[in-house]
């Protein structure tokens, strides 16, 4: 049984936090920042090598990795703990599922979605895997959708799940800290309070910030070149520079004005405005040709999930 633990936060500046997180975190990334500042240009070489070693090396362990964690989801939300309730048997949703939905898309994913949903079919059809001779061939552009559809379907959403059920689970349900560290609470006990825990919090905050810093970094990229194609405003970095601001400043006054009023109003908005762009687009473009596409792109994600999955 999972007893509560005392909160490991102080007040730091007037703001409530973890000072051995924070500064570790700061630190690190500061770091890497000022080291790629420095070197600049040869810097690209060494990520793409680093990658490569990763997923040359590492690849198959993330591959079962990611089919795992969609098994064990399933069978968290079919099996004997489907009935648990996130905040106990008797707490109420704050919010519709039409917002909780909102929410999830526009926050959580919206501009990978809006940046990959053009992007990433294009790149599967250009360097497809499967097919090698013929990649202007129909069964080329089936299987870069169907690579698409593996990414963001139900693989990716396992993940989302895996850690967003961990996290309420432990909080809501368990009174631990909203924290990464509370999820290794049934293993490592309170040991999680120490610096093990600061370790674990450390290494999520890095890898959030510069997950969120790639996604921003796509869709400033995606804006500027938005904006000089309608209105010719240069495409450079200083202009990005001045959208990472501005975004950052709205990104702000959204968390200070409380989920209620800031997350949730910008997220509906969001959803309101892809919606009226999706229907525009379904009915302007050609219609039947998106209806084929749907329903074939989604059978060849749904036979070949197997293939695609490993």
């Amino acid at each position: 049984m999972v007893k509560r633990i005392r909160s490991d936060k102080k007040t730091f500046f007037g703001i409530k936090a973890n000072g051995t997180v924070c500064v570790g975190s700061l630190l690190i990334i500061v770091a890497l920042v000022v080291m790629t500042l420095v070197i600049g240009k040869p810097i690209e070489g060494i990520f793409a090598n680093t990658q490569r070693i990763v997923s040359n090396n590492v690849g198959w362990f993330f591959i079962l990795l990611v089919n795992i964690v969609l098994i064990f989801i399933l069978y968290l939300g079919f099996g004997k703990f489907r009935k648990i309730k996130i905040g106990g048997k008797d707490a109420k949703p704050d919010f519709s599922k039409s917002a909780w939905f909102a929410m999830l898309f526009s926050a959580g994913m919206g501009i990978g979605l809006l940046f990959w949903s053009v992007s990433e079919p294009i790149y599967h059809f250009n360097s497809n895997p499967f097919i090698n001779s013929d990649t202007s061939s129909v069964e080329a552009v089936k299987s870069a959708m169907g690579l698409t559809f593996m990414h963001w379907g139900l693989h990716a959403w396992g993940l989302y799940a895996f850690v967003a059920l961990a996290l309420a689970f432990f909080t809501f349900n368990k009174k631990l800290p909203l924290t990464i560290r509370s999820v290794f609470y049934p293993i490592l006990g309170d040991r999680v309070y120490g610096p093990i825990g600061d370790i674990i919090d450390t290494i999520s905050v890095i890898a959030t910030i510069f997950g969120l810093a790639t996604s921003l970094g796509f869709g400033v990229k995606q804006i500027n070149a938005g904006l000089e194609y309608v209105f010719n405003v240069p495409n450079d970095v200083t202009i990005q520079v001045v959208l990472i601001v501005f975004i950052t400043i709205l990104a702000i006054l959204s968390l200070v004005m409380s989920l209620d009023k800031g997350i949730r109003l910008l997220s509906v908005i969001n959803m309101r405005i892809a919606l009226f762009l999706l229907v525009f687009v379904f009915l302007v473009g050609p219609t039947v040709f998106l209806l084929k596409g749907i329903i074939q792109n989604c059978g060849f994600y749904a036979s070949n999930f197997l293939e695609l999955s490993f």
